[in-house]
């Protein structure tokens, strides 16, 4: 059983289709064909562990609405625990909603809160993640920066995890970002890897030497930056960085790619892969996802295939 904790959210697309340029503003028009909605953020990382064959357990908030009632829905529909989930009176279940049309976004609306829970809310979450640790491999923690996550949540649950010689694999967010220790790897993307350091990078040379600053700040033994269309960096503290290349050979939408990574990733550690093995299983992962449209998972025989082509 893998633990994930975070931001569960749904994400929503109208597809359609666009006609004309609206007289009232210049935007155009989309003409609606279909709806569809899956699981995003935490609920996405739980997706991807399914589909790899894993026993994922999603912990966190849902709102106390008909779209959180849709979103407990879809987790058993996956066949996915709802034991992890605390429904919250007076808040907003998150919701992406994008519009697509012709096979690119037009706009997307986010409907959400990322006020912080109240304490007792934190921890409702604290106890129901303590009750799970004894039974689980690994602990993902996927930060969306929608009011899952806490400083306080992280301080009683992370030394729980490194206590128990958990692989624990955070998806950062700058906000929180010096309070994800101990954990085994974080993975920020290029963005958020420059905020937390504070320094711009170019260069694979810089690139390096902002892994190395946050690696001082974490204190942790592994960081893995997603870089896009230029790969993955993973960086050992005390030791050599190893450059993956991107994997992808067509991009369509980038939408749930970092989630396939940490669950991709995670899910290796746990079946024994060394850390190196592990980045690029995820990488390849990635490049799998992101040649879909929409929220999209990978299954065993498409990460079999891809690694043996």
């Amino acid at each position: 059983m893998l633990l994930v904790i975070g931001d569960l959210m749904i994400d929503r697309f109208v597809w359609g289709e666009v006609t004309r340029i609206s007289p009232e503003a210049p935007v155009p028009i989309v003409r609606q064909s279909r709806e569809s909605s899956c699981l995003g953020g935490a609920g996405n990382v739980a997706r991807n562990l399914a589909a790899l064959g894993a026993h994922p357990v999603p912990i966190g908030l849902r709102g106390d609405d008909r779209d959180g009632e849709l979103l407990e829905e879809m987790l058993r529909d996956g066949g996915l625990s709802t034991d992890g989930i605390v429904p919250v009176a007076a808040r907003p279940t998150t919701v992406k909603t994008r519009i697509i049309a012709r096979h690119q976004q037009v706009v997307r609306v986010d409907r959400e809160s990322d006020d912080p829970p109240l304490p007792a809310i934190d921890r409702e979450l604290e106890r129901r993640t303590r009750l799970l640790l004894d039974r689980a491999q690994a602990l993902i923690v996927s930060d969306y920066d929608k009011g899952a996550i806490s400083r306080g949540l992280l301080e009683a649950i992370l030394p729980e995890a490194a206590r128990r010689n958990l692989p624990v694999v955070i998806d950062p967010k700058v906000r929180l970002f010096q309070y994800y220790r101990p954990a085994t790897v974080v993975t920020p993307n290029a963005r958020e890897a420059m905020e937390a350091a504070g320094h711009p990078a170019r260069s694979s040379e810089d690139f390096e030497a902002v892994g190395r600053r946050l690696l001082e700040m974490l204190g942790s033994p592994y960081l893995l930056l997603t870089l896009g269309e230029r790969g993955m960096l993973l960086q050992r503290r005390g030791g050599p960085s190893l450059t993956i290349p991107a994997a992808a050979r067509e991009v369509f939408d980038v939408t749930g790619a970092g989630d396939t990574v940490v669950a991709t990733l995670a899910l290796a550690l746990v079946a024994g892969a060394t850390m190196e093995e592990a980045a690029v299983l995820a990488n390849r992962a990635a490049g799998i996802v992101v040649g879909k449209l929409g929220t999209a998972t990978v299954s065993r025989e498409e990460l079999l295939e891809a690694v043996e082509s």
